[in-house]
């Protein structure tokens, strides 16, 4: 072994055990890892700008940045809809079910994202016994398909920087489904011995917010439970204003009516989110104010309006903004939001025109503290263009054989075209993190081969295990990776171990499948650690959970992960 080795087993070394030390940064810890590739000469330039575009990794950047439309549709919210109804345990089965299937096709960030407050809205069961299950199943549904997951598509890339054909979108789909069949089963019998949580209240500062029910609009004479008002995130329906008559609290029994107001309390950036109720329209939105960006404002001691419900006080007309909600500190507001009256001190969040910031008796009457950024949902056309678009788009790539890569192009290039999704949007959300960690780990992959030491190690193997099973040395990458998963992240762990997997299945001379197969599952396997993994990460911080509620619950499941995944592989992937 010479220096050029040592060095770059050394470098490797020093990767891993920084991502051990440094877990909220790896990408710094890859990059530098690179860095130091390069500035040997262990890799070239020209190495580099070529993993940097690899086709897997676009893919998965492309498919990342379309998911940010996705997002803004009422999927995710129409699907929490149907989820808490009927008894518990059909109400178990139909969420983690339904989370598990939505994961293999979205991404499971978001999908645990828009799920995490209708769980902690429902008054069925308890969060405490559903958040970490939640969690579970969206790591078990992402295995089902290649875009699943992002550690999927990442020892894709990785295959494909070899000069290998890359995965089929179903390729993973016969073992995800047995591993996902398996350990739906033992989370239902352990779901038992979860703690109930005691959850902390929102920090959100909640606003009261009016809607009014058209007399054209389809939630008539639907309950509020039918028409999926009861779990919206971040929004709680508080009241309703019937003729002149106030109805709270709510039950999910009450059926709205023709022209129904409606009352919610909460975070004012998601009210956007009510545009995409049928004939459901805000207080601002009647005077065409609404728009992407509000202003929040405390109204000042002495005002000339304070004392007068806004009705009275001519707003629109004085301002030339609207009121979109209201927030009083101390004490709850009740009514319709034009017949509250004004008090120095309150907080209004206000849809202005183009002429507010030019009006003289602004400084009169308030203090404008900042803009607030609300979520643009996308409703009508632009929704279904999103839907129907990502339908089409993986039936061409599976029907036509199309690459992912291409599908997803011409996907981007209609939510430009259409402004379902916005350049600015795509800057300011690109995830870079996640480039710099897949495009480093190919360059210290290519350093290793450059180097010799993939050979070095394939030359090993062959010498010292051409006479042992090549399922011992299968069984040996699944547990290092699964152990690596757990110790620093997913996609970490993928990128480390996917050219010690590759090396070993050469060195044995069979198929590099299983071994990488191995990886990719290995990698999602994170049950047992808050930290492996981001959905996971997610509900330990949303459910108040302690590390050990991990360890108890996980456990069983990770040993019934690693026992259908190390049989069912080498069944579907023969070695």
């Amino acid at each position: 072994m010479n220096l050029e080795q040592l060095t770059i087993i050394g470098i490797f070394a020093c990767t891993l055990i920084g991502l051990v030390k440094f877990q909220k940064v790896p990408e710094r810890v890859f990059a530098a890892a690179c860095l130091a590739c390069l500035g040997l000469s262990f890799i070239s330039s020209d190495e580099l700008l070529h993993n940097a575009v690899n086709p897997g990794l676009v893919t998965l950047m492309l498919l990342v940045v379309c998911s940010y439309a996705f997002e803004r549709t009422s999927l995710l919210r129409r699907l929490s809809k149907v989820l808490f109804n009927g008894s518990k345990s059909k109400s178990y089965l139909k969420i983690l079910v339904g989370t598990a299937f939505a994961s293999g096709l979205l991404n499971n960030t978001a999908v645990v994202a828009t799920l995490i407050n209708p769980v902690k809205q429902n008054k069925l069961i308890n969060p405490g016994k559903l958040l970490l299950p939640l969690s579970y199943a969206a790591i078990l549904g992402g295995t089902l398909t290649l875009i699943g997951t992002s550690t999927n598509l990442i020892v894709n890339s990785m295959l494909l920087a070899r000069g290998k054909q890359g995965f089929a979108f179903f390729d993973f789909f016969l073992v995800g489904i047995v591993v996902l069949t398996a350990c739906l089963i033992v989370i239902a019998f352990t779901i038992r011995f979860l703690p109930r949580s005691l959850l902390e209240e929102s920090k959100i500062r909640e606003y009261f917010v009016e809607a009014e029910v058209k007399t054209t609009s389809s939630l008539c004479g639907k309950s509020v439970e039918e028409n999926g008002l009861r779990n919206l995130e971040s929004l709680f329906l508080v009241e309703i204003i019937r003729q002149g008559r106030l109805i709270t609290p709510v039950t999910p029994d009450e059926i709205i009516q023709r022209k129904d107001k409606l009352i919610f309390s909460g975070d004012v950036s998601k009210v956007k989110v009510l545009r995409q109720f049928d004939g459901l329209t805000m207080f601002a939105e009647q005077d065409g104010l609404l728009r992407d960006n509000l202003t929040e404002v405390v109204i000042k001691p002495g005002a000339s309006i304070a004392g007068k419900t806004l009705k009275a006080a001519s707003f629109r007309a004085r301002f030339d903004a609207a009121v979109v909600a209201i927030r009083r500190e101390g004490e709850p507001l009740s009514g319709k939001l034009g017949d509250v009256v004004i008090q120095s001190g309150d907080f209004l969040v206000l849809a202005v025109g183009r002429d507010f910031a030019e009006r003289t008796n602004l400084a009169k009457n308030f203090f404008v503290i900042s803009d607030v950024a609300t979520t643009n949902m996308l409703t009508g056309v632009k929704e279904r263009i999103v839907l129907w678009g990502f339908m089409i788009t993986i039936a061409t790539s599976i029907v036509f054989n199309v690459a992912l890569f291409t599908c997803f192009v011409f996907y981007l290039a209609v939510l430009l075209v259409t402004k379902c999704l916005s350049i600015n949007e795509i800057k300011r959300r690109l995830p870079i993190e996640l480039w710099a960690i897949v495009a480093s780990a190919l360059c210290l992959a290519t350093a290793l081969d450059n180097t010799g030491v993939t050979a070095l190690l394939s030359d090993f193997v062959k010498l010292y295990l051409q006479d042992q099973s090549a399922y011992i040395a299968f069984i040996g990458v699944f547990i290092l990776t699964l152990i690596l998963t757990e110790l620093i992240t997913n996609n970490g762990a993928a990128a480390l171990t996917f050219p010690i997997a590759f090396s070993i299945a050469t060195g044995l001379d069979v198929s590099y499948l299983p071994f990488v197969m191995a990886v990719a599952f290995g990698a999602s396997g994170s049950f047992i650690s808050p930290y492996g993994y981001q959905t996971n990460l997610m509900v330990f911080n949303a459910g108040n959970y302690k590390l050990i509620d991990f360890v108890k619950f996980g456990l069983p499941v990770s040993i019934t992960y690693s026992i259908a995944v190390i049989i069912m592989i080498p069944i579907v992937f023969p070695f």
